[in-house]
């Protein structure tokens, strides 16, 4: 049986040195280690890759055009709406692309959207209906 967990998150960069400058302008640390080619970043019981596209093409035996962007985000949830701010201008500074500013949302919420330099899309989220533990990491509530 396959267990229902993430353990990894690869995103493909175009230019290592320059999404290291990015997240290292977001405050974020690559763990010791690592190798040539791929940078390890330890979040709240996962861990999050930057790979350089071509080495990432290669490992998943596959041309560089058919890695293609995804329809994906990543969302970093946040403990206060002003905290989805701060956030969210941090990224704004360290060179993200504006994709929606931050704003209440339909489901109750307060969000925006931002692309990193290689297009990866993160939303910036405050959802008062789901509690976060002092760390920042989400356990969906039980909604029976």
């Amino acid at each position: 049986m396959t267990p229902q967990r993430v353990t990894l998150i690869t995103l493909g960069v175009s230019d290592l040195s320059r999404a290291r400058e990015f997240y290292a302008k977001l405050g974020w640390t690559p763990a010791p280690g690592g190798s040539d080619g791929v940078l390890f970043y330890q979040l709240n019981g996962l861990v999050l890759a930057l790979f350089g596209r071509d080495d990432l093409a290669h490992d998943q035996n596959r041309p560089v055009g058919e890695l293609g962007t995804g329809a994906m985000t990543l969302a970093l949830n946040m403990h206060e709406r002003a905290d989805v701010d701060a956030a969210f201008q941090q990224a704004v500074e360290a060179g993200a692309s504006i994709l929606k500013a931050p704003e209440e949302v339909f489901w109750g919420g307060y969000s925006g959207y931002y692309a990193d330099p290689d297009g990866h899309v993160w939303e910036v989220a405050h959802n008062p209906f789901w509690p976060l533990s002092d760390d920042g990491s989400l356990t969906l509530p039980d909604v029976a």
